[in-house]
């Protein structure tokens, strides 16, 4: 039985299931975001219609501090991640330096052999990225399809305005 002690600590899943989960989260942190920007604004207003202590005042106000410091620590978290999946994804970026050590003390045979490996290595990273490539062009067609949908509400919207107008006219 294995206990994951912190978050991030088991291995990252990939695929449609991780992708919704990451894009719920990244919606639920701003979301979270825009009611703390909500509280910081009542919270300015309220002085005028409840007076506080100056003292409960400071309290709220560094609550709402943490609270905005920890979102601003999720979503630098969130996006980090990010990064680490290009990586994962891409690799990390070779310089031009440690691709010319790599072919130190190499014969003809031993060069060959290494464009092979990278060119093997490249083609792998091609295929995760045409796989990356499809996931998005779903998703962008399953954005296409809700925008046609809402597209169409809105002209049959439309249309019933303008039969009520016209009824209101007469």
């Amino acid at each position: 039985m294995r206990i994951v002690a912190k978050f991030g600590s088991s291995p990252p899943a990939s695929g449609p299931e991780s992708q919704r989960h990451s894009s719920s989260i990244r919606r639920k942190i701003t979301i979270l975001g825009t009611r703390i920007d909500s509280l910081q604004s009542l919270l300015s207003k309220l002085p005028g219609k409840q007076p506080l202590t100056e003292k409960e005042m400071n309290r709220r106000k560094e609550t709402l501090s943490n609270l905005r410091s920890k979102v601003n620590q999720m979503a630098s978290k969130l996006n980090m991640s990010n990064f680490a999946n290009r990586d994962r994804l891409l690799g990390p970026e070779i310089k031009a330096a440690d691709a010319m050590s790599r072919t130190t003390g190499l014969d003809n045979y031993g060069i060959v052999g290494l464009q092979r490996q990278i060119m093997k290595e490249q083609d792998d990273g091609l295929e995760k990225l045409e796989e990356t490539v499809i996931s998005t062009k779903h998703i962008a067609l399953a954005v296409n399809e809700e925008l046609d949908l809402h597209t169409r509400l809105i002209d049959n919207l439309d249309q019933h305005v303008d039969v009520t107008d016209s009824r209101l006219q007469v």
